[in-house]
């Protein structure tokens, strides 16, 4: 094995392997792997089309693991969150921001069809660009386009 292709130990790489085992355990119907990685007072936000709630759908049992195939593209850490990107051709795009606390994942957000950036406002001076959505196969398409400030 490549050593520069292993994420080194930390807990933002354990936060994405947790992640990770979720979307295996969801793209299988794993219930007991699911429930063993989110919280019971999983805390949800969702932005995007009314109609294409799939991941919430398919936490709460409301849809089978074939209603919608999850395929992350890029899976990256920052502190406690993991932002997940997916795209399926021109009309399907999504991110999911999971937050983990002590392993666990405690919130969950869900934007489909939304360009997003993640930025970093601590510092009372200026701000920083840590994250931002690329979409390659949306193309010139327009998409409304959220910030998330951590």
């Amino acid at each position: 094995m490549d050593a520069k292709n292993v994420d080194p130990p930390g807990p933002e790489n354990q936060n994405k392997a947790t992640v990770n085992a979720l979307y295996k355990a969801v793209a299988i119907g794993d219930v007991t792997t699911v429930a063993g990685v989110v919280a019971s007072d999983l805390e949800w936000w969702f932005h995007g089309p009314q109609n294409c709630h799939y991941m919430m759908k398919m936490l709460t049992g409301i849809s089978s693991p074939t209603a919608f195939k999850f395929e992350p593209r890029r899976i990256d850490a920052i502190d406690d969150c993991v932002i997940v990107e997916g795209w399926e051709g021109a009309q399907i795009y999504w991110v999911h921001v999971w937050s983990l606390k002590d392993g666990l994942i405690t919130q969950f957000r869900e934007y489909f069809n939304t360009w997003l950036t993640v930025t970093d406002f601590r510092s009372c001076l200026s701000s920083i660009l840590l994250w931002e959505s690329h979409p390659k196969a949306v193309g010139k398409r327009s998409l409304p386009e959220l910030m998330l400030a951590i």
